[in-house]
């Protein structure tokens, strides 16, 4: 009686002939790359390596802003126009956010929830909700403003007119630079009036609700003598629209 012939007696030579005609075919169009590296994008080190570039143009801003400075203060003490334009200039600085500022103020901390690894959520709770968002930093910010801030800065960054607040997952993008949680926001002002203007903004009276229900963190102190950065970033303005 004629043997049946296995189907696996069949499919291995196929198999084993693709699997051969597949390594010729990786190996002549990677010519001795890594395809998987080059098409496999980490967006958590394309962040990293941009902030690396935004550090180091920053230097550079910083060096050529201290050349300017030199030539403008000799240029000046020969002409008088030039003079004039620099004192103009200096007595807008502090207002614009460009210098050095202390004093009272308040100092407000957001932070993730802290929970056990592995732990349920709450019902009807999911993961985004014990996160802070860019729209609690952005209500924080907006409310110290409200409450007569003189002078506000996240983290280690003095905010200017064209300063915007931005998260990409849960890490802030500021100007350039990555921040993780807890996040802080420094204000110098009436201390009273900048609390007050805290409790009584909705959407931070919306997130203490979240801080109540999931564990977020919140934290408001006070500090008699506060002290911000002075903005050193680019001034360059490039979108703007004409308030209607």
């Amino acid at each position: 009686m004629a043997r049946r012939l296995s189907p696996w007696r069949l499919a291995v030579p196929l198999v084993l002939a693709l699997a051969g005609l597949l390594a010729v075919v990786t190996a002549n169009t990677a010519r001795g790359t890594d395809l998987r590296s080059e098409r496999r994008t980490d967006l958590a080190d394309l962040v990293r390596a941009q902030a690396r570039r935004v550090q180091a143009a920053e230097g550079d801003l910083q060096r050529l802003r201290a050349q300017v400075d030199a030539l403008t203060a000799a240029r000046g003490a020969a002409d008088s126009r030039v003079a004039a334009a620099a004192s103009v200039g200096d007595g807008l600085a502090p207002g614009a956010g460009l210098t050095p500022m202390r004093g009272p103020g308040v100092l407000v901390t957001l932070d993730d929830a802290h929970r056990d690894p592995g732990a349920p959520l709450p019902a009807g709770v999911t993961p985004d909700d014990v996160v802070v968002h860019q729209q609690d930093l952005q209500a924080v910010v907006n409310a110290l403003w409200a409450g007569g801030a003189e002078g506000v800065a996240v983290m280690d960054q003095r905010l200017v007119s064209t300063s915007a607040v931005r998260c990409v997952g849960n890490t802030l993008v500021l100007q350039g630079r990555v921040y993780s949680p807890p996040y802080r926001v420094a204000a110098v002002g009436d201390p009273a009036r900048l609390r007050a203007a805290l409790d009584a903004a909705p959407d931070v009276q919306t997130y203490r609700q979240w801080v109540d229900a999931v564990g977020l963190g919140y934290q408001v102190s006070e500090d008699r003598a506060l002290g911000l950065p002075a903005y050193t970033g680019a001034l360059a303005l490039t979108h703007a629209r004409a308030a209607r």
